[in-house]
């Protein structure tokens, strides 16, 4: 630490500089007068240790405009007299600690110089921590791609960051709709403040309204204390509700009243708590056609809608699909200690030809396997095993017999429609045990 000593008192001045550097990590410089250290103040210490009774100043007022000019820097304040008024109002001007010269000064000084220290590298760990994640969401990094499709995602994400419009993401399931809430979040000014994902679908329905907004204690059976919700925890940034298309209509309209209010009360409670909450929410579901059905509010949807992010379906992504495949196997083998490995043209070939129904999720599932599986450094395509088929663009790249074409056929609509056989011979219009023949034969 770098420590700067107020002192005109050149013995005590001396004999502190040298108990203090008795720490090889802290480095004393030595100012008489409080308009020296004023001019030095760019050089950013770490400490300054005030004399409270300068030549030119006084403690209170120093440390009120070295605290003006930098109100990082911890300021100490030393003085001959144990005066506990003094004491307090410099505390609350701003200084981290009061140290009376005496007998006892030495050990003061190395448990304050301990407690900077803490909390300094306190300091470090929290600013470390919130550029890790910010780096971890920088969308132009942690969401890989170069199509057209997922660089439009891009523009509306960067868009999405200069307000607090609620954004509302929507796509197939494994397309990554918590990533980008999360991107959004941390991207934006409240990227300092909570970020509380909370999927809908997940709670059952008697639990939903406790879960998001609270309860008090001998609210229901079981309430045996007092719990906020998820939108309390949220407070001041942002909630992300997964799957909002899953919540019935009796919730919709509490939900509906919070968010016009921007307060709500706890379940079993009469206190009003005022909120202030940026919402994204995220659905697999065409909403518009469930408030058609009658399955959705309009008012709650036209309320939720704001800024709509469309997320592809990994099919659509062009070549993306063989970077994420490589950027997954990558990551698994720095993860666990592996040395990385290379993608056969044969095992691209069957990528690009798949249709990923899981999306990113299983594209990552798939090549995390592959990459533990494989035989030397290149995944081969027979290491590559999805559930089954092709896409039927992949289908017709390709040359193969009628009976193969049937095959490759049968297969993407049996994963479409759930390995329902009755399904997919309606759609195909031929009979189940055709189906089951020419599978047998395959």
């Amino acid at each position: 630490m770098k420590i700067f000593l107020v002192e005109d008192d050149d013995w005590f001045a001396k004999t502190t500089k040298y108990h203090l550097e008795l720490n090889p990590d802290y480095e004393v410089f030595v100012f008489k007068t409080g308009k020296s250290v004023l001019k030095e103040l760019y050089q950013n210490p770490n400490v300054i240790l005030i004399d409270y009774n300068l030549p030119d100043y006084k403690g209170d007022v120093l440390l009120k405009e070295i605290l003006e000019k930098n109100s990082t820097v911890a300021c100490v304040a030393v003085s001959a007299q144990e005066d506990i008024e003094v004491a307090i109002s410099l505390l609350k001007e701003g200084a981290f600690d009061y140290i009376v010269k005496n007998e006892n000064t030495k050990d003061r000084l190395w448990l304050t110089m301990n407690r900077i220290a803490e909390r300094n590298e306190l300091k470090e760990e929290i600013i470390t921590l919130q550029q890790e994640v910010k780096e971890k969401y920088d969308f132009g990094k942690i969401i890989k791609g170069n199509s057209k499709a997922i660089q439009g995602v891009f523009k509306m994400i960067e868009k999405s960051t200069l307000s607090n419009i609620t954004v509302s993401v929507t796509g197939e399931t494994g397309t990554g709709k918590e990533l980008v809430a999360k991107a959004i979040h941390f991207n934006s000014n409240r990227n300092k403040k909570p970020f509380v994902a909370v999927n809908v679908a997940a709670i059952p329905e008697n639990l939903i309204e406790s879960e998001l907004f609270g309860h008090e204690k001998g609210a229901f059976t079981g309430a045996e204390k007092q719990r906020i919700g998820k939108f309390e925890e949220a407070n001041n940034g942002t909630i992300f509700l997964d799957e909002i298309g899953e919540m019935d209509l009796n919730m919709q309209s509490k939900l509906l009243r919070v968010l016009q209010e921007r307060e709500l009360i706890r379940l079993g409670g009469s206190k009003t708590i005022k909120i202030d909450i940026r919402i994204i929410i995220a659905t697999h579901k065409n909403l518009l056609e469930e408030v058609q059905k009658g399955n959705f509010r309009e008012d709650l949807y036209y309320r939720l809608y704001g800024l709509p992010i469309v997320l592809p379906p990994l099919r659509e992504r062009e070549n993306d699909i063989l970077l994420l495949a490589k950027f997954f196997s990558d990551e698994f083998c720095k993860e666990n200690g592996m040395k990385k490995k290379t993608i056969s043209a044969k095992a691209q070939e069957k990528l690009l030809s798949y249709s990923f129904p899981g999306n990113i999720r299983e594209l990552k599932a798939g090549i995390e396997l592959s990459t533990l599986m494989c035989d030397g450094d290149e995944i081969k395509h027979t290491d590559i095993n999805f559930v089954r088929g092709k896409s039927i663009e992949g289908i017709l790249k390709e040359e193969m017999t009628l009976k193969e074409y049937e095959i490759s056929i049968i297969n993407f609509y049996l994963q479409k429609y759930n390995d329902n056989v009755l399904e997919v011979a309606k759609k195909l219009n031929i009979g189940k045990s055709t189906i089951y023949r020419l599978l047998k034969d395959d």
